[in-house]
């Protein structure tokens, strides 16, 4: 009895060592795929909420690429100051690990969204035609009812009215907070104006149904039965849209768009 257990627990062993290691060596294998498919997905998000790709439109690795390419341009931004910043690439610079690190980030100001550390550094994505610049999109997050959600905003080149809104990874409920992710509560977005006459983040989800862009420009519909989602998601675009987040780089737009 005594052999049998002691050739058991070598057995086990051995076997778990032997499972480690295979579980190890895939994992380490698909790690570059991983990532891949993370770039890609956050390509077709971007491309999604800047109108160069339409919702559920089935694009290869290489037609996001392409789209990105000749539709897009990323740069850098200081937080603190909106200034552009060389020598930090866009493309593979990580914004949510940066929030993480007490060495790329600061502490947000208390804020309603429950963001709590604002990345020295985010990535901007210029929406282009040709030389022109036609609008921006902006990252977000914020603490909807259960989760962070992640996603984007884009806003036309009068830094005023919203192209679109998207979200790429929240834990929200299905059917409810999770209709976040409803193209067609999406599509009641573009039109909408986002700062008032003073230049104040003013751009709100209501509890309930609102009116067209012309007739309620800064409201847009609640998520029924998803109200506090929908409180988050008007929290996150006012923190973001504000001087914690980007405003200093959005003053440097309007400033250079006065100078001509």
């Amino acid at each position: 009895m005594e052999h049998s257990t002691r050739h058991t627990v070598i057995f086990t062993t051995l076997l778990c060592v032997a499972f480690s290691v295979v579980v190890s060596t895939v994992a380490v294998s698909l790690h570059d795929r991983q990532e891949e498919n993370k770039r890609l997905d956050r390509i077709k998000n971007v491309l999604g909420v800047a109108g160069l790709a339409k919702p559920g439109e089935d694009l290869s690795p290489d037609e996001l690429n392409g789209r990105f390419e000749t539709g897009l341009e990323a740069v850098v931004v200081d937080m603190l100051t909106g200034q552009v910043v060389e020598g930090i690439d866009p493309l593979s610079f990580d914004q949510r690990k940066a929030a993480k690190d007490p060495q790329q980030s600061r502490p947000a100001e208390t804020n309603r969204a429950k963001v709590r550390r604002v990345p020295n550094h985010a990535v901007v994505y210029l929406i282009k035609d040709g030389d022109e610049v036609t609008g921006f999109v902006l990252p977000i997050e914020g603490y909807g009812l259960w989760s962070t959600l992640y996603g984007y905003i884009a806003i036309e080149a009068d830094l005023q009215t919203v192209k679109g809104i998207t979200f790429y990874s929240h834990g929200e409920t299905p059917g409810l907070g999770g209709e976040v992710d409803n193209v067609r509560w999406k599509a009641r977005w573009p039109g909408r104006q986002v700062f008032d006459a003073k230049g104040a983040p003013q751009i709100s989800v209501a509890k309930g149904a609102v009116g067209s862009p012309n007739e309620d420009p800064f409201r847009v519909d609640g998520l029924s039965g998803a109200t506090l989602t929908s409180n988050g998601v008007t929290n996150m675009l006012k923190f973001w849209l504000g001087r914690s987040g980007f405003g200093p780089y959005l003053a440097q737009l309007r400033k250079q768009g006065e100078m001509g």
